[in-house]
């Protein structure tokens, strides 16, 4: 929960404009409310020493310890002098450096033997950890009575702090506002709360801030996590239960139609998850209240031919399908597979189209004026079935005949108003089937997708080998990296292709790319050259170890034809290798290529390096997957890629990523850039409270779905959900 209205007061007004500025810049703190939902990180006990011997370096740290020794050295011939503080805890040793007239006070009131809490950044001199200049609060002295009464005896909590504002300012500023809790509306039913033996708001916030006891940050704790859950499932609820009372158009199977047409001509058995997950599509398809469904799927697992079974149900039902992809690339591929699949079946009109057959268009923004002119014309007379395209089927021009559903590929890459803008196209709300590659750990798909029923896919269809996953340390050994090269000469001399991904296409567009959360993460060690380029790998590749092979690029500044061109020549096997951006991630379907190279594979997140693996394999020759870094074996950036290549699982991976991103970046993506909600729920650990606060959730929606039985519910909802979200939840 963002805040409760009550406790609404701009932080100016208790705390002065100085401080209020610091907090709303540096830690989006505005009102009374967010302070108080801003929590300890941890806690000390008096006389409880942190461990120094793990102190991260260049980040701001709060740290307890004892004084080992003091003293000032002279240099500079004795112009200047220093004060030199050793801090020790048992387990290791810091050091804390003063220049100048600041060394006085510190020198007076650090004895060896005091103790004090310090704040600043982690530097190393000498071959020593130190903070220069910290800032400190002597314990347990009598030069400071005020900070020995705050802290002796009691827990000190350690709040999450920033550069101008150290954790102990933070808990004068809380001391400050924290009578304040008292005003707390609880969201809470008296009956759930009761029930489940919780402390009420306004206790659970001072058990927070101000413990006495361990048992007392504990209480504080599960109370806090459950408001987070709880009112979070709620707005997720009633967004379920309105889209139950909306009209639809059931789309049911009909009998020798387009789809039974289309799966007697296909080559193999659907896999049992396919069979199972289009039973689940096509139950929904049939009601008269719009599908809501999530297909998540392994990458390679066919989400693409369960989507075209449900296209075809809803066209043999009299309806059209839309199918959205992010990319230009994309959705030309889709269009590609989708007609060869199809066959005959879809080439209505045309000679040789069969007897059950439907036209199947590709709308672009790229598209000539006369091709866009005849999509549109066939959309909106109906004769064309299927329609697949990017943002440009979103746009005012763009009419239907009768849209009954709409895929969406990818769902992380679209805005929430560009989904929405395209189901209003219908004449009464479309079915919504929405596609995913990114595996997403079951709570975290409670909790940003709550209002999506999900299906799974994670089988592989019968025949695929498992891809096999290396890093390639180029710094350390650079000879792995001309083995790499070997290999991939070798997939080619045996009549295979592969794939060379590169962070950037390069030729001057040295300015930086605009990082995803992921890529932020993937992107800590802060690497000093550039990023290696498409264009520039390309010809040193070509004029050395590639030499004499057929080799293209394929990024996002291309002409829309040169890429199609570029696609069209590799898919028919005239292109051996193909270095590109990340344009491949998603959806290519290349059987024969069987090779993939990422260089600074460092550069990319954990789901991206999983999707841009899953382009290789997808035949029946094994995949090659080469992750090439520079960066050290101890980093964690190499950590992350090991990881990559000890697993295939996209759910165990998912998990790993969001282990080390916070959840707030997954949160926030999915609640349309807006800050997350949850400040003490882990949605990978608290699997438990999620899932019970969607059942308690569920079933008060259901008797109250306008909660006028629970005021304070409905001023914490409110509260939760500003405009934005609301709008984000409305049209999700």
């Amino acid at each position: 929960m963002d805040r409760v209205s009550a406790l609404d007061e701009p932080l100016k007004t208790p705390l002065g404009a100085a401080t209020a500025k610091v907090m709303a810049e540096h830690l989006d703190l505005h009102t009374v409310g967010d302070l108080l939902h801003h929590y300890p990180r941890r806690y000390e006990e008096r006389g409880q020493l942190t461990t120094l011997a793990d102190l991260p370096l260049d980040e701001d740290v709060t740290v307890v310890a004892q004084v080992a020794d003091s003293r000032v050295l002279k240099f500079n011939n004795g112009r200047g002098q220093r004060l030199e503080i050793t801090l020790t805890d048992g387990s290791g040793r810091l050091q804390l450096v003063f220049f100048g007239k600041g060394i006085h006070k510190p020198h007076k009131e650090l004895p060896p033997g005091s103790r004090g809490m310090f704040a600043g950044k982690v530097s190393v001199f000498n071959r020593k950890l130190q903070l220069a200049h910290p800032t400190y609060v002597p314990l347990g002295t009598d030069s400071d009575e005020d900070a020995v009464d705050a802290f002796a005896g009691r827990l000190i909590p350690i709040y999450p702090a920033c550069k101008g504002l150290e954790s102990w300012k933070i808990t004068k500023a809380v001391d400050t506002v924290l009578p304040r809790a008292v005003e707390a509306v609880d969201p809470l039913p008296p009956a759930l709360r009761e029930g489940r033996g919780f402390a009420s708001l306004p206790e659970a916030l001072h058990k927070i801030h101000r413990p006495e006891t361990r048992a007392d940050i504990e209480d504080a704790r599960q109370r806090l996590k459950w408001d987070e859950a709880f009112v979070l499932q709620v707005a997720l609820a009633r967004r379920r239960f309105a889209n139950a009372g909306l009209p639809a158009v059931a789309r049911k199977p009909r009998p020798d139609g387009l789809l039974d047409a289309f799966d007697a001509k296909l080559p193999f058995t659907l896999t049992d998850g396919q069979q199972k997950v289009t039973r689940e599509i096509f139950d929904d398809l049939a009601t008269e209240h719009p599908m809501h469904r999530l297909l998540q799927g392994e990458v390679g697992s066919g989400k693409t031919m369960v989507a075209l079974r449900a296209m075809l149900t809803v066209v043999d039902a009299g309806g059209q399908a839309a199918m959205l992809a992010p990319t230009e690339v994309l959705a030309q591929q889709h269009h590609r597979s989708i007609t060869e699949m199809m066959g005959e079946l879809a080439e209505s009109g045309m000679l040789g189209g069969a007897e059950h057959s439907t036209k199947v268009v590709l709308l672009t923004g790229s598209m000539g004026a006369a091709g866009r002119r005849r999509a549109l014309l066939d959309l909106v007379t109906g004769e064309a079935g299927i329609v697949i395209g990017t943002h440009a089927l979103i746009e005012d021009k763009v009419q239907f005949h009768d849209l009954g559903v709409v895929v969406v590929d990818e769902q992380h890459r679209f805005g929430v108003e560009q989904r929405d803008a395209l189901r209003s196209k219908g004449k009464q709300p479309p079915h919504l089937l929405v596609m995913t590659a990114t595996p997403i750990p079951r709570t975290v798909a409670m909790t940003v997708f709550g209002d999506l029923e999900t299906s799974v896919l994670d089988q592989l269809p019968a025949g695929r080998l498992p891809i096999a996953s290396h890093v390639v340390p180029a710094q350390d050994k650079p000879h792995f990296l001309a083995r790499a090269w070997e290999r991939v000469r070798e997939e080619v001399e045996k009549g295979h292709q592969a794939y060379v991904v590169c962070p950037r296409i390069g030729d001057g567009d040295d300015e930086p790319k605009k990082k995803s959360a992921e890529d932020t993460a993937a992107s800590e060690e802060g690497a000093k050259r550039p990023p290696l380029a498409v264009i520039e790998i390309a010809e040193q590749l070509a004029k050395g170890p590639l030499t004499g092979l057929r080799i293209e690029v394929l990024h996002g500044r291309m002409q829309p034809d040169d890429k199609d061109d570029v696609m069209r020549r590799f898919a028919a096997g005239d292109v051996d290798v193909l270095v590109a951006t990340t344009v491949i991630e998603v959806g290519v379907n290349v059987p024969n290529a069987t090779a993939m190279v990422i260089m600074d594979a460092d550069r990319f997140g954990v789901s991206q390096l999983h999707q841009l693996r899953g382009r290789v394999g997808r035949g029946s020759a094994a995949g090659l997957c080469l992750l090439v870094s520079e960066m050290p074996e101890a980093s964690p950036a190499r950590a992350r890629l090991s990881a990559v290549a000890a697993t295939l699982d996209g759910f165990e991976l998912s998990r790993i990523d969001l282990e080390q991103r916070r959840e707030g970046d997954v949160l926030g993506q999915a609640q349309s850039g807006v800050r997350s909600s949850l400040r003490m729920l882990a949605v990978i650990d608290d699997e438990e409270v999620i899932a019970a606060a969607r059942e308690e959730a569920v079933a008060i929606v259901s008797e109250d779905p306008e909660l006028e039985r629970l005021p304070e519910l409905r001023t914490a909802l409110d509260a939760l959900l500003d405009t934005e979200r609301e709008q984000y939840l409305d049209k999700g």
